[in-house]
Order: C-alpha cells, then structure tokens, then sequence
C-alpha cells in the first residue's frame, strides 16, 4: 500500500481490553465478520482523515456485544494500544464491497445533486449530519438551505455513478416558491 491508496472508515477504537493487548472496536461497517477477519490489514485514521499508522494485521478478533474484540499480531502490550484510543480505523476501499444499488459511501454525499421526482433541479447536498433520528442531509437549495432526513420515504431514488439523487420532502420543508 501506498501513502496515495485511499483508506475508508470502518470502525473507531474504543479502549484496551483486557492486558493482553487485546482491543475493543465499535464497528462502523455493516460487514464487520470480513473487515476484521482474522489476516486482513488495517490502519490507524486520524480524526482528519488521515492514515497515522499500520498497517495492523488482525491476529484474532470476535464479536462482543456491540463491538468487536481484536488482538493484532505484534501488539501484545495494553500501553502500545493507549495512544490509539479515540482513533478510527481504516481499510484500503479497494478491499471493501462496493455500495449496494441505491447505497453510497457518506464521504461521497457532498455535492450530490438532488432533484424533485419529476427531475427538476432542488439543489445540492452540502452536508450531511448522523443525529439520533439518524443521518440527515443538509442541502443548499436556490433560495436556503434546508435539512432532509436520509430515510426511504424521502429520498426515493440514488444513483452513486451521476452522483444525483431523487427525493420527495414531506409537505413544508421546502417553500413552493422555490
């Protein structure tokens, strides 16, 4: 791997586990039983997005509860895992399944166009925000900018390969002098 390939998010370091440097991870990633298989390489990602270290072959790893329990090969320390706490870790993207028809990557949201179900323009995504209701689009639209709910009833159709994406928002979020 080179500093240049591109690393996706699919997890965040939690805490040490155990004293055997054993490591919690919150899984960020729907496919958690590959990414963190037993063999496959990972990497440290800063909160800027950035690879900071690895790569980390995962040297044994299991489900538990919420998060998985990983060991890497070569880390046998609780105190070599502390500086990572807080930390994301990464997966070259050409390791990862690519988006299912009507998915998309998060970091691909930002300057999506989004159209009006009989395909006319209502403005582009500039933003996105995970709130507890779940994801939520911030769209920049002729006149404002407006939030709509990432959720199936609103957002009826996405096409990752012209970057664009067809929504119905529910009655009165969006001024009809728009």
């Amino acid at each position: 791997m080179s500093a240049t390939d591109r690393h996706l998010v699919v997890g965040r370091f939690r805490k040490p586990h155990g004293l055997k440097g054993e490591v919690a991870i919150f899984p960020l990633t729907a496919e958690g039983e590959k990414v963190f298989a037993v063999g496959q390489s990972l990497w440290i990602v800063g909160l800027d997005g950035e690879v900071i270290g690895g790569p980390l072959e995962v040297e044994r790893s299991r489900p538990y509860h919420r998060e998985w329990l990983m060991k890497f090969r070569g880390v046998d320390e609780r105190v070599d895992l502390d500086p990572f706490r807080g930390q994301f870790v990464g997966a070259p993207a050409d390791t990862l399944a690519p988006p299912a028809d009507g998915e998309v990557y998060l970091h691909e949201l930002e300057g999506f166009a989004v159209q009006w179900p009989d395909g006319s323009p209502l403005g582009l995504v500039s933003g996105f925000y995970e709130l507890p209701g779940g994801l939520t689009l911030e769209i920049q639209g002729p006149k404002r900018e407006f939030l709509l709910p990432f959720r199936k009833e609103f957002v009826l159709h996405v096409d990752r390969e012209a970057r664009k994406m067809v929504v119905a928002p529910p009655e009165g979020l969006v001024e009809e002098s728009e």
